[in-house]
């Protein structure tokens, strides 16, 4: 891990500075557990999250088929349960009512907003709440 001192150090840090130390403890303890090459991944995508472009190379995905979809489209509360971004249809009814989902960066609207065979083929990110990030494709 680091030294007492350097960890001493960064305690001391203010403002931006002490982003910058969250980032390094949180390198060095996911180096420690996982390895440096998924700490590695794992900044990259957190800095890719943090500064607003998120990196759909690393984030986590959904590969759907055409058996997902009814009449060549899915709902937004389904496509969620689907990806694992919401337990149950209640559940992520409650995060759109609330505004907390986005897809593509706009905010969905409604519960009853669906995707079509056309929109997923590309893959689109949701996003729920403000750090989770989520590409979803056909």
């Amino acid at each position: 891990f680091l030294p007492l001192e350097q960890i001493d150090e960064m305690s001391t840090w203010k403002d931006q500075r002490l982003n910058e130390a969250k980032e390094i403890l949180a390198y060095e303890l996911t180096k420690m557990v996982h390895g440096e090459e998924e700490a590695e991944k794992a900044q990259n995508a957190a800095r890719a999250l943090f500064s607003g472009a998120a990196d759909t190379e690393h984030m986590p995905s959904t590969q759907l088929t055409e058996a997902d979809l009814t009449d060549d489209s899915i709902g937004i509360l389904t496509l969620m349960v689907k990806a694992g971004l919401a337990a149950s249809n209640g559940e992520a009814r409650r995060l759109v009512v609330q505004g907390g989902v986005l897809v593509d960066g706009e905010k969905v609207g409604a519960p009853t907003v669906s995707f079509t065979a056309d929109q997923l083929k590309n893959g689109i990110v949701i996003k729920k709440g403000k750090k989770i990030y989520h590409k979803v494709t056909l």
